[in-house]
């Protein structure tokens, strides 16, 4: 299957590490220009060397910004040109008392994971619209279907996700333009590794840590195994490619099985 992404650009927010990166990495080899976004300047230049290196495409740039802000969004839109392919990925996790989260968390879980998502769109679908093709990603999580009990905020954000890319995508209605929310399961990141560290605890070697995790935390997983980021990454470049141009309003599940449902 010949995925040919040539003149469209992309912009992936969250894309210095992790899924974002390998995302970036994915669309870049399909042929888009990509635009890394992170907050840091020299953490955007950095992830760009690496993209570039990764995908062997010259055709990578940067723009550094701060998505939970207006003001940072504004910068960031302001540094790329008109984008075709928004791709939702910037979020933050954490586990957490549920009865010990306080006002201030909740609504920073909702800036930073739905509303960042909510402001770009605004921005770059009417865009879209006029040119007769785009595609819209937002990056959920088994968290918004199966809301762990030491995650209910995170879960939160994830479930209203999903609502943002249904409703996103009847406003795109008959425009050429589709909007997607792609459901990751337990991934191997950086950050992931931290996580499951706070709950298995420093002792264990990483392998025997994962397996743990898995079996104690999230047993439904058919895998049996954390998936790894560029797995995540196929699905999102097969999503904003013109394969997939009849697929719309959908919550697409790369989960490795974990959300117990025949349905995606």
């Amino acid at each position: 299957m010949q995925i040919d992404l040539s003149g469209r650009t992309a912009l992936v927010t969250g894309s210095t590490q992790g899924i974002g990166h390998a995302i970036a990495v994915g669309l870049a080899r399909a042929g888009a220009h990509v635009v890394v976004n992170g907050r840091g300047a020299d953490r955007v230049a950095d992830a760009v060397r690496g993209v570039r290196a990764a995908s062997g495409s010259e055709r990578v740039s940067g723009a550094a910004g701060d998505l939970a802000t207006e003001q940072g969004t504004a910068a960031v839109l302001e540094a790329v040109p008109p984008v075709d392919i928004l791709v939702n990925n910037l979020g933050i996790f954490g586990s957490a008392a549920p009865l010990e989260i306080d006002d201030a968390e909740w609504r920073r879980y909702f800036e930073v994971n739905v509303l960042s998502a909510v402001r770009l769109i605004r921005a770059c679908l009417p865009g879209m619209k006029e040119r007769g093709w785009g595609r819209v990603l937002n990056l959920a999580s088994d968290s918004a279907v199966v809301i762990p009990a030491e995650m209910i905020h995170y879960g939160m954000t994830k479930t209203s996700l999903l609502a943002v890319g249904r409703g996103f995508a009847k406003d795109a209605a008959g425009t050429g333009v589709t909007v997607n929310s792609v459901i990751a399961g337990p991934t191997h990141t950086g950050g992931v590794e931290g996580f499951v560290r706070e709950l298995v605890g420093e002792e264990l070697p990483w392998d025997e840590a994962q397996r743990a995790f898995m079996v104690k935390y999230r047993p439904q997983s058919l895998l049996q195994r954390l998936i790894e980021p560029e797995e995540i990454a196929n699905m999102v470049v097969y999503l904003a490619s013109p394969l997939a141009s009849a697929t719309t309003g959908g919550a697409v599940r790369v989960d490795g099985g974990y959300i117990d449902s025949i349905l995606p």
